[in-house]
């Protein structure tokens, strides 16, 4: 889709737009047209298709106006919109009529709810904070383009990136899913001489073999079916620039072998082309794969890997490296709420910070991010509470093995100020035990009695505790 550029009143003059989706433990970004329809769904054919058990079929349509609409297709478990609070003053929440045709209008930073899926229609493209300190105004993140680096090994990486990045030797960066390889290779880049010119990035993994070899070689007109027009690949796009490969360790042998012949010739064949073309551009790496064992077992070549082993720098995961997890937040606070049209910029409560500080982080500073972001989107005051975190983190429970010397399963501690962090601990356990609800009402496809089983409780208690909760009754359909 094309990204949207629409008017704002009283604000600045354009700005453009995108969807977030929650669902679960993930979050999916999706950059809007500038007009038009865009249609919400758990089948893939949909603009928008989310995969949640609580979403029909064809739940929705947002009709991007002006006005912006979201029109529910008579789904099972409903849809709800909550207008952003400065637009309101209130945290109140509207549900939609479930008869096809119907609509309500919703605003930049409202959130709906699809069944039990959030979706954020947000600002899109924010760059976050890079200094962590708090800032009043949620309107221009300062510091934007920097990178958070306060733990002592991090500051040594990226003194020996910024050394390295002065050559044309490539680069390989490694570490654990989500740790922030490209945040490094972006800063290599940007302190290299080629800073003036592109940076290209593209995930290996994302594509098919077919494709990724159209993508990083280009193609010539009739190379294939729906090769309409001669298209440069990231290469040649990238010639004066940096090309960024992320999981290289993903490259299937036969882009393998191609990719080493541009490393070695320093030249590029388009598919269905016999006439090299020269480019000129540094290559960065990265993999969360230990390409020495898949060297062992035959799945990397080994003279890739010394090509792209110029040099290699190892990021360390989140946990190794605490004193950072704050100022992140911070700087995704601030991202975060600019991209929801926020005047404020929530403070993280101290009992936040604690539980942040304590949680292991498997899938490092993108697991942050996401959390952050998902917490802002509820949060529906001047304070973020650890009620409005993800429950796995809220409990201090982190999904997947725990990592080496940290304690994951542990419980909240206990608090001994008084009566606000009573209140605030049974805020907690509201927000528990209404995700808990939502995941069993999600495992059991809306099947409310079989949900109540599952809950250990009555079907009647369960109803009660839908309208407690403000919870949409399922339905079959």
């Amino acid at each position: 889709m094309v990204p949207c550029v629409r008017q704002e009143h009283g604000r600045e003059p354009a700005v453009r737009l995108e969807l977030a989706v929650f669902a679960g433990d993930t979050v999916a970004v999706h950059p809007l047209p500038e007009r038009g329809e865009v249609t919400l769904g758990r089948a893939k054919e949909n603009d928008v298709p989310i995969d949640d058990a609580s979403v029909s079929r064809q739940h929705a349509v947002l009709h991007l106006g002006p006005p912006m609409e979201i029109e529910d297709l008579g789904s099972a478990n409903g849809t709800m919109v909550r207008a952003p609070r400065e637009a309101t003053g209130t945290t109140e929440t509207h549900s939609l009529k479930r008869q096809p045709g119907e609509t309500m209008e919703v605003e930049i930073g409202g959130s709906i709810n699809l069944g039990s899926a959030l979706v954020v229609i947000r600002r899109a493209g924010v760059v976050p904070s890079a200094t962590g300190a708090s800032a009043p105004k949620a309107s221009a993140p300062a510091g934007a383009g920097k990178f958070v680096v306060r733990d002592p090994a991090m500051q040594a990486l990226h003194e020996q990136a910024q050394r390295a990045a002065t050559g044309m030797i490539s680069v390989l960066i490694l570490g654990e899913t989500g740790v922030g390889k490209e945040v490094l290779a972006r800063a290599i880049h940007e302190r290299s001489p080629r800073a003036s010119g592109p940076f290209l990035p593209i995930n290996c993994a994302a594509l098919s073999e077919s494709l990724l070899e159209s993508e990083l070689f280009g193609h010539e007109k009739g190379a294939f079916t729906g090769a309409l027009a001669a298209k440069p690949g990231l290469f040649e796009t990238a010639d004066g620039g940096t090309a960024f490969l992320d999981e290289v360790g993903e490259l299937p042998p036969s882009i393998q072998v191609k990719l080493l012949r541009v490393l070695e010739e320093r030249h590029v064949l388009r598919v269905g082309s016999r006439t090299p073309r020269p480019i000129d551009v540094r290559f960065i790496s990265a993999t969360n794969r230990d390409i020495e064992a898949e060297i062992q077992r035959g799945a990397f070549r080994q003279d890739l890997f010394f090509r792209l082993n110029g040099i290699t720098f190892t990021v360390p995961p989140l946990r190794a490296r605490t004193v950072e997890i704050g100022p992140l937040a911070q700087a995704f606070l601030v991202n975060a709420a600019h991209q929801l049209g926020r005047a404020r910029v929530p403070a993280l409560s101290r009992e936040a910070e604690e539980v942040l500080a304590r949680y292991a982080w498997p899938g490092n500073v993108r697991e942050l991010k996401n959390a952050i972001e998902h917490a802002v989107v509820l949060c529906p005051g001047d304070t973020l509470s650890i009620e409005h975190l993800p429950r796995r983190i809220m409990i201090g429970k982190a999904v997947g093995p725990a990592p080496s010397g940290v304690a994951v399963g542990a419980t909240l501690p206990p608090d001994e100020r008084g009566a606000e962090s009573v209140e605030q601990l049974r805020s907690a356990m509201d927000a528990l035990e209404r995700q808990r609800i939502i995941e069993a009402l999600e495992r059991c496809a809306g099947n409310q009695t079989k949900a109540a089983e599952l809950l250990g409780i009555s079907r009647r208690t369960l109803v009660t505790k839908l309208g407690t909760y403000n919870l949409p009754r399922p339905r079959k359909g």
